[in-house]
């Protein structure tokens, strides 16, 4: 068995310019880097909001393992049946019992299995079961089959994701955030041994505010009225993390960011 794990995880997928941006960039990423397994959160994948069949299908033809999401899983409601039947679609874990779909996969490649886990905050976000309670509760489960764990945590408040690294230090092999769309400079490894970065960032239109059209946004705030939003057009941006995982150990060996900008 290998020893060694890459992974890179690919920050918010927004509309058609972020899946140009992984069609373009992603190929070429996977040898050069030695690639070995890819997460991505697809929650704004389709439009900007929610993600479809038809999308999902098109991003697993990419190489990509997992799709992770988050608050705007169930835009698209026409999907939500194919979201409750994909098993590497997750939506967040810790969202109340009933609700479709599942949170977590143990995925199987080349004989190594990998634990991937979805979380959502609950600061300045919908209200949702505590994400460190329901969190730890599955990172033990999963644990007792695999030391390999990657956690998406896909909140607004920076405080609450640091927080979430540091109670699950030394238990996963990274936590990363996601949601806001802005990449941040923090990525480490933390005192226990778990990769850690507030916020992978945004795969999508570069010339944007968090992915759409400028003015649109700039009106919002200026007015405080109801405006529909629209993807972004123009040059884009490719965000992610490459993070290597010691198998025996379940334990990250490094982090590195990724920003890439296109035509």
């Amino acid at each position: 068995m290998q020893d060694n794990l890459r992974l890179l995880f690919i920050g918010d997928i927004v509309g058609k310019p972020g899946r140009s941006a992984v069609k373009t960039l992603l190929p070429g990423l996977i040898d050069k880097l030695k690639i070995d397994f890819i997460i991505a959160n697809g929650e704004n994948a389709a439009g900007g909001f929610g993600i479809t069949e038809k999308v999902a299908k098109e991003l697993f033809q990419q190489r990509i393992h997992v799709l992770t999401t988050g608050n705007h899983v169930w835009d698209k409601k026409e999907d939500i049946s194919y979201i409750a039947k994909e098993p590497h679609i997750l939506r967040p874990f810790n969202y109340p019992p009933g609700v479709p779909g599942q949170g977590s996969i143990i995925y199987e490649l080349n004989g190594l299995k990998i634990g991937v886990i979805n979380l959502a905050g609950r600061v300045f976000m919908t209200p949702v079961d505590c994400p460190f309670r329901t969190g730890l509760a599955e990172v033990e489960r999963i644990s007792e089959i695999t030391k390999i764990i990657i956690v998406d945590i896909h909140a607004e408040a920076t405080s609450e994701k640091i927080a979430l690294g540091y109670y699950l230090d030394g238990k996963v092999s990274a936590v990363i955030g996601t949601h806001t769309h802005v990449q941040t400079a923090d990525e480490r490894i933390l005192p226990g041994g778990t990769a850690y970065i507030t916020d992978v960032g945004m795969t999508g239109p570069l010339d944007s505010i968090i992915g759409i059209e400028v003015p649109q946004i700039i009106e919002r705030f200026l007015y405080q009225m109801p405006k529909k939003f629209e993807v972004a057009k123009g040059r884009t941006v490719f965000s992610a993390v490459v993070v290597d995982v010691n198998t025996k150990t379940g334990l990250a060996r490094s982090i590195q960011r990724l920003y890439l900008t296109g035509q």
